[in-house]
């Protein structure tokens, strides 16, 4: 008998075991039960040869009347035909190659019957006679006592057909699994005997057995039901856990204030707050207040206002006598929101200087390309808590960053930072934690904020700012070459009226590699267009405008140069890679043109759209795109121009990503822990694992009433992701 820990050449032989691990990496008993079936075939109601039609599947019971193996001239230099029969029609079974024939000739003699699967094609030959054939049918033969009964039980068979790799024939997978399903010895389910009967799942031994050998197409959904279950509970769990060890840790509270840098900042701001981002502040000023650290993830589509709530619980904690971070991807968006905060607080953040408001602090920007005076200036005013904003890149992370009492951590964009990254940040406080508040202008869909995000309370900013115009956006096809015409005059037109113009391209340039998510082409095509092979043809295209050329290769002094530029309106036209995908304000741009549009993600195109339409004035983003009607690039494109909803168009990008590993795997470079379940479509399994994993640890935190449960846990969460879940 085998377990799931047991090596598979203990159960299989080394042969085997050897070609099973070298071409999926499957080493153990456990790790081939859970290589489920990519799909299942059904052979199908037998069909009468008079009634084939062609590119049918099919299943046929005939008698062999004619054997006939010759050479060819071409590869493979002998085919085997065999000629059957149904008394309707004739139809001809076709084998190439000796080794192909060799068990076909033997078994498939005269008068023999049997039943041939497959699917139809049409061929003419020399007679000039159109014939159907069946190239390297799977076939069965029959006993005559039972041949009627025999072929209803095989066209009703559901084949498992599984991934498989070059070299390792699918049969050997499915021969393999047999032999394991055969010797398998399970030990205690590791579910809670009450948990199956509530949420009516079948025992574990019953859900391999379904799974892989389905008798029955219900047989094989409570298969599915009951692993699928597994992968969402056991993450859940070791989620619901770390949310418990979350809360006990410690953290100094930073309850709001009265008269302070906060209340100031409020009683200037020169708009209204909308609903959602007073009660959006209202639970992040709450969660402040607690002895444990916060960690609050706060999404909102493009524009919704999430660095004015950013900031307003950084001045809560400045208000305590803290300290707050804000760690951004990138040079150009750390300079950004550098220049944003410092100008919505004015002379709040200009202590110690002349005409500095009573109650300021200070703002000091510190990125890996400073030179050597100002980060000087800025690592001491860090460490000795005179700045009490420090915004930054990863150069906040190393060493050398000290801070005098760091109370909060905003983390902008978080999907863009790695995990040691992160905690990095979090280790530079004494005496408990710093509260964390993660920021993404990325729609998440529900069930990814159930996983990717579990450990975090969510907050969610769905309604835009008053003064946010319409962003109306068209796909540029290459059936329509006059629309790309009329793009360039486009931009003329609004460079006159005194506006500005993004264009972006995937890339820098040929030698260059891509600078953003650039999304996976269906079959061969030309390589996407770079800014540098577009910057000459714009000197014609759009002749007198000022174009200016930012990516991620200049020097990051260039790189704001740029940006200030455009900023003051001394450039109408930035070209531009996706460094400007996140975080640039500039309310007079007003047109987005994306050239290779299709080259990019659902939730990257909406990013970039994003950009335009900051202000009072209209936006307009141009989809430009060689893609073909009718293509899965072209249906992507149109549906990012049919909506600007970013929830409903991260739901769409879910669909068409992969989930990755939840377990951050995918950071690891490892396969995925997914490999039923997907978040797009299993929102009510991941919500009641959710709902039971939290009850279970609430009451069994070490899991020491379930220790088959807390088995697989360890099993799942080695050494690498069990890390991940504590840092990330």
């Amino acid at each position: 008998m085998a377990n799931l820990d047991e090596p598979l050449r203990n159960v299989l032989g080394d042969k085997t075991a050897k070609v099973l691990e070298k071409g999926l990496d499957l080493k153990t008993v456990g790790d081939l039960l859970h290589h489920y079936p990519r799909r299942y075939a059904h052979r199908g109601e037998l069909t009468p040869l008079s009634g084939l039609q062609d590119g049918e599947h099919v299943t046929v019971m005939a008698e062999v009347v004619k054997v006939q193996g010759r050479a060819i001239s071409r590869q493979p230099g002998y085919i085997l035909e065999i000629t059957v029969t149904d008394g309707t029609g004739q139809l001809k079974l076709s084998f190439f190659g000796r080794k192909g024939s060799y068990r076909a000739e033997k078994e498939l003699s005269p008068g023999t019957r049997g039943l041939f699967a497959g699917k139809i094609s049409t061929y003419v030959p020399r007679s000039g006679n159109v014939q159907r054939q069946l190239t390297h049918p799977q076939y069965k033969v029959v006993a005559e006592k039972s041949a009627e009964q025999a072929a209803q039980e095989w066209a009703d068979e559901i084949i498992p057909i599984y991934p498989s790799t070059k070299g390792l024939a699918i049969e050997t997978i499915g021969t393999s699994v047999g032999m394991v399903l055969d010797q398998l010895d399970l030990p205690t389910d590791p579910m809670p005997g009450a948990l199956l009967g509530r949420r009516r799942l079948i025992g574990l031994g019953e859900a391999y057995e379904g799974i892989h050998r389905p008798k029955t197409w219900d047989e094989l959904g409570r298969a599915k039901a009951r692993l699928k279950w597994d992968e969402a509970f056991v993450v859940q769990v070791a989620l619901a856990q770390r949310r418990l060890a979350a809360a006990a840790l410690p953290a100094t509270p930073r309850p709001p204030t009265f008269g302070g840098l906060l209340a100031e900042f409020d009683a200037r701001l020169p708009f209204e707050l909308t609903k959602g981002q007073r009660e959006v502040g209202e639970e992040i000023a709450a969660d402040l207040a607690m002895a444990h650290p916060m960690h609050r993830l706060l999404q909102g589509d493009v524009g919704a206002g999430k660095t004015v709530i950013a900031l307003r619980a950084m001045l809560q904690v400045v208000d305590n006598g803290g300290q707050a971070a804000l760690l951004a991807p990138t040079e150009v968006l750390a300079q950004q929101h550098y220049r944003s905060i410092t100008t919505m607080l004015g002379d709040l953040a200009q202590a110690g200087q002349l005409g500095g408001a009573e109650h300021a602090t200070r703002v000091v920007l510190l990125t890996g390309s400073q030179g050597a005076k100002a980060r000087k200036a800025a690592l001491l005013d860090a460490a000795s808590g005179g700045a009490g904003l420090v915004v930054g890149t990863h150069a906040l992370l190393q060493e050398s960053v000290q801070f005098a009492d760091l109370g909060l951590v905003v983390v902008d964009e978080q999907h863009r930072f790695g995990v040691e990254q992160r905690d990095a940040l979090r280790e530079k406080t004494a005496g408990g934690r710093p509260h964390v508040l993660v920021m993404t202008a990325t729609p998440i869909p529900r069930t990814v904020a159930m996983t990717v995000f579990g450990d975090l309370e969510t907050s969610v900013l769905g309604q835009l700012p008053a003064g946010r115009s319409e962003i109306r956006t068209h796909v540029v096809p290459p059936e329509r070459p006059a629309f790309l015409a009329r793009t360039w005059e486009r931009i003329r037109e609004e460079a006159a009226q005194g506006r500005q113009i993004y264009i972006v391209c995937p890339r820098i340039g040929e030698q260059e590699g891509d600078e953003g998510d650039a999304f996976e082409q269906e079959g061969d095509r030309r390589s996407p267009l770079g800014i540098m092979e577009l910057l000459p043809k714009l000197e014609d295209l759009l002749a007198g405008l000022r174009v200016g050329v930012l990516h991620g290769k200049l020097h990051p002094d260039e790189k704001d140069a740029v940006m200030r530029r455009f900023t003051d309106r001394e450039l109408d036209v930035l070209l531009a890679t996706t460094v400007i995908e996140v975080g640039v304000d500039v309310p007079n741009a007003t047109v987005m043109v994306i050239m290779d549009a299709d080259r990019f993600g659902v939730s990257q195109l909406h990013q970039l759209r994003g950009r335009v339409g900051r202000g009072s004035l209209h936006g307009l983003c141009l989809l430009v795109t060689d893609a073909e009607p009718g293509s899965k690039a072209r249906e992507r494109l149109d549906a990012v121009a049919s909506t600007t909803d970013g929830f409903t168009l991260s739901r769409l990008d879910l669909e068409q990503r992969r989930e990755g590993d939840v377990l951050g795997a995918a950071q690891a470079g490892r396969s995925s822990s997914l490999r039923l379940l997907t978040l797009q479509r299993d929102e009510d399994v991941i919500r009641d694992a959710r709902e039971e994993a939290t009850a279970l640890v609430e009451a069994d935190p070490e899991l020491a009433d379930h220790p088959g449960l807390a088995t697989v846990l360890d099993s799942l969460l080695d050494e690498d992701r069990a890390d991940f879940l504590e840092k990330g």
